[in-house]
């Protein structure tokens, strides 16, 4: 039997990891197809994307809003803020207001947390761009390649070490949007290439969340192959990490999830942040 190969990104994080530990280890029957994965962090996979060479990629909903000529949203595979998310913290408490005059390291333009406080501050502010697993320390010391650096737009683990840094919470972004419209903060999901093929599409997809549902029921196991990937995270810390991001939300993003997509980009291209409206296509 000819295989065909399913090119896989996904950030090396314990949630994702967690997702595909069924798939990376072999420990369910994938037919036809062999996939091959990729760990990298979001915001390359978001850049990435635009070349279209992954067949099944994580991407963050902001960067999905440019991509969706390229790719379908999996139904599967969400990353949800249900009233958490990413957080901007800092060194010194700090009014949120105070933010706009401030510099704030942050993760990447095209990563949901950046869209978010986007919106939440009403416009562009200074920002420099470092990797993810970089921020916390760059708060800390206060600058980055000779930059002065105020703040941090944490996405991640780092939402539950931040403070064994004895950093300050000044928002958090998961909490700020369900104050403003009563749903989760969708944050990332798993998009699969259109010119796949409906068969194809909907096989990896099945795929998809057969390792989800695997990682679930196996949790302990899976546990133990996503603490390779857990920077700096025990085991209880871990867990209550892969609780926030692999859960009911993931398996299915349900109505109200498909609800807090739509709304988000709604939004995103009302405040100017994306420059066209997209209705988001979801893989059926």
């Amino acid at each position: 039997m000819t295989e065909q190969l399913i090119r896989v990104g996904h950030s090396p994080d314990p949630d994702d990891a967690f997702m595909f530990y069924a798939l990376a280890r072999d420990k369910i029957e994938t037919g036809p197809y062999r996939f091959e994965h990729e760990l990298v962090d979001i915001e390359t996979l978001n850049r990435r994307a635009f070349s279209g060479d992954l067949e099944l990629t994580a991407v963050s909903l902001h960067a999905y809003a440019h991509l969706a000529d390229q790719y379908l949203l999996c139904a599967s595979g969400a990353s949800m803020g249900d009233q958490y998310g990413p957080m901007v913290v800092s060194s010194e408490p700090c009014s949120i207001a105070a933010l706009r005059e401030m510099t704030l390291a942050v993760p990447g333009t095209l990563t949901t947390a950046y869209l978010a406080l986007r919106m939440c501050l009403g416009l562009d502010f200074n920002h420099v761009v470092v990797p993810f697993d970089e921020i916390l320390n760059v708060v800390v010391e206060g600058q980055y390649e000779g930059q002065a650096i105020d703040a941090g737009l944490i996405i991640h683990e780092g939402q539950l070490t931040y403070a064994d840094d004895n950093l300050h919470l000044i928002i958090d972004l998961g909490q700020w949007w369900f104050q403003e419209t009563e749903l989760p903060l969708p944050l990332g999901a798993n998009a699969i290439r259109k010119n796949l093929g409906q068969s194809v599409i909907r096989d990896v997809h099945r795929l998809l969340k057969e390792s989800i549902q695997y990682g679930l029921d196996h949790r302990d196991a899976a546990l133990d192959y996503a603490l390779e990937f857990g920077r700096g995270l025990d085991r209880a810390k871990a867990d209550q990490f892969v609780g926030m991001y692999v859960n009911d939300w993931t398996l299915d993003f349900g109505p109200r999830g498909r609800a807090a997509v739509t709304e988000l980009l709604r939004r995103g291209h009302e405040a100017q942040v994306i420059p066209e409206r997209v209705i988001p296509e979801f893989v059926e």
